[in-house]
């Protein structure tokens, strides 16, 4: 007979709990792996999913959250009650300052004056108000309604503020995983242009520095075929829609991006998810980090 594998030794069954404390800068799965040998990856993505492993006090769901020396981790070995759903976004991340989601594709960062469907704000602001009442949410940035990926808003008017006034110093990373029309002959690349936005509200690239607002693109191929290139794509400027003009600027169109030249929508949705976040947090001034996974769709396509 095969011997049984425990999530945890059956000595710790006694324990409802275990707390580590950290000795040196390491992220989470490393730390974990290296205190709790008997574990795998997998054990852990389900602790971490199934919110049993805490941060000082902090629930954490992501594997490679940044630890300090000093800092308690905490791990339950029952099951926490499931944190309330919301249709279309993921809440990665939440402290007293600020909340991470993943968003899905086809929702709305926050609602417009032609479109006020459910959108990502309006869940977080009922899920801060569950908390208490005057509770408030505060938008940082946006990601276009059909991208998918991480954002991040404030839970309070000062920390929005100090994100968004020191947002080019603050973020360390914006990473995001493009699917193109067509094979992208150059294996990496920059694009540089000045972004300006005609009275139909479509942003194109200019020369004239004067006009636009400087937008700065690197990409590099991960994959490709004959129909498609699957790009990773690093922002050094954010400007709006940059990457969708950028991609039509060098002949190779977001897919599903009709608006910038597109002719193909295989996987019935835009190919652009924003994979990863990393920022300084802007209370304690830790290095934040939130990478998620491609698309299986995007996958899909080779």
């Amino acid at each position: 007979m095969a011997k049984k594998e425990y999530l945890h030794k059956p000595e710790d069954a006694k324990r409802r709990e275990i707390r580590l404390t950290v000795t040196e800068e390491i992220v989470l799965m490393k730390f974990l792996l290296t205190q709790i040998p008997y574990k795998n990856r997998d054990n852990f993505k389900t602790l971490l999913n199934d919110r049993q492993i805490r941060v000082n006090g902090s629930v954490v769901t992501w594997y490679n959250h940044p630890l300090k020396p000093g800092q308690e981790v905490t791990i339950g070995w029952f099951k926490m009650p499931s944190a309330k759903q919301y249709p279309g976004i993921k809440v990665l991340f939440e402290d007293q300052h600020i909340i991470v989601i993943e968003k899905d594709s086809g929702v709305l960062s926050i609602a417009t004056d032609k479109e006020k469907d459910i959108t990502a704000y309006s869940m977080l602001r009922s899920h801060v108000k569950e908390q208490g009442a005057s509770n408030k949410i505060f938008i940082v940035h946006r990601i276009d309604k059909e991208t998918s990926g991480v954002m991040i808003f404030a839970k309070n008017e000062a920390v929005k503020t100090t994100l968004q006034k020191n947002w080019n110093d603050s973020v360390l990373e914006r990473t995001y995983i493009a699917v193109v029309e067509g094979a992208v002959e150059q294996p990496t690349g920059t694009i540089v242009s000045y972004l300006k936005e005609s009275a139909a509200f479509v942003m194109y690239s200019c020369d004239d520095r004067a006009e636009g607002q400087k937008a700065i693109t690197h990409y590099k191929v991960l994959k490709q075929n004959a129909k498609y290139t699957l790009l990773k794509v690093n922002l050094e400027t954010g400007r709006k829609n940059q990457i969708r003009v950028h991609m039509q600027d060098i002949g190779h169109s977001v897919i599903g991006d009709k608006k910038y030249g597109s002719e193909e929508s295989p996987i019935g949705r835009l190919g652009l998810h924003a994979q990863v976040l990393a920022f300084t947090h802007p209370v304690n001034g830790k290095p934040m980090r939130f990478e998620t996974q491609i698309p299986k769709a995007f996958l899909k396509l080779f």
